[in-house]
């Protein structure tokens, strides 16, 4: 560019200006970092946020809160927690009950995958281990009636036993329903909503029945 060699800057105009960087609001929790705080009150913190979500699904109502700070642990407590409950029921004697326990594991964690991918691929807005956050979380009531079940069938098998569990794992099925659809049904396209929530009903019955048949030995 030869013809820029010859381009110059008058001296009567002035050059001034300002550089500075646009920021936002400065807000104090900016200051606080979670790396700086002490282990105790990172676990409890973390237990509140667990402790939230079952209260959420308890009483389950329209709030992201469920969905926005998902997590994997309450999940994971509860399938195992259930897991090990029926973990022995009808499994030989010689048998330790290790490959009933892998079962309900497999059972719990695959189903939600499946239901998961099925509400991704008909247009879910939610992500993955959001959806799989809230059918963990959701197995709460079913692992509440599996310990009463157990409680029950401490005083016998009988008719009477069986119409007891009977009530409360399909109240309790109900409640697991209900609650993640609340959740879930909301995130899937108008006419697709009905696609979505067969899959999760088969998926609670399933572990409800799992429960309601379970006989110790």
């Amino acid at each position: 560019f030869p013809g820029l060699a010859d381009v110059s800057i008058s001296q009567d105009i002035p050059v001034e200006g300002e550089i500075t960087v646009p920021v936002g609001s400065h807000s104090p929790d900016e200051d606080y970092s979670t790396l700086d705080e002490p282990v105790k009150d990172t676990i409890m913190r973390d237990l509140k946020a667990v402790g939230k979500k079952f209260v959420h699904v308890m009483y389950p109502r329209k709030s992201s809160a469920l969905l926005r700070d998902w997590d994997l642990w309450g999940p994971l407590v509860l399938c195992v927690s259930l897991a090990l409950m029926l973990q022995g029921g009808s499994a030989d004697s010689k048998d330790d009950g290790g490959p009933q326990f892998a079962e309900v594991f497999v059972i719990i964690w695959f189903g939600a995958v499946v239901i998961t991918l099925n509400s991704k691929l008909l247009g879910g807005t939610i992500s993955f281990f959001q959806s799989l956050c809230v059918l963990g979380y959701c197995v709460m009531p079913l692992t509440v009636a599996m310990l009463v079940c157990r409680l029950v069938l401490l005083a016998g098998a009988g008719t009477i036993s069986f119409i007891i569990r009977l009530i409360v794992v399909g109240a309790m099925f109900g409640w697991s329903t209900l609650a993640s659809t609340a959740f879930l049904a909301d995130s899937q396209p108008p006419n697709r909503k009905a696609l979505v929530v067969y899959p999760i009903f088969l998926f609670y019955f399933v572990i409800s029945w799992m429960i309601l048949t379970f006989t110790p030995q």
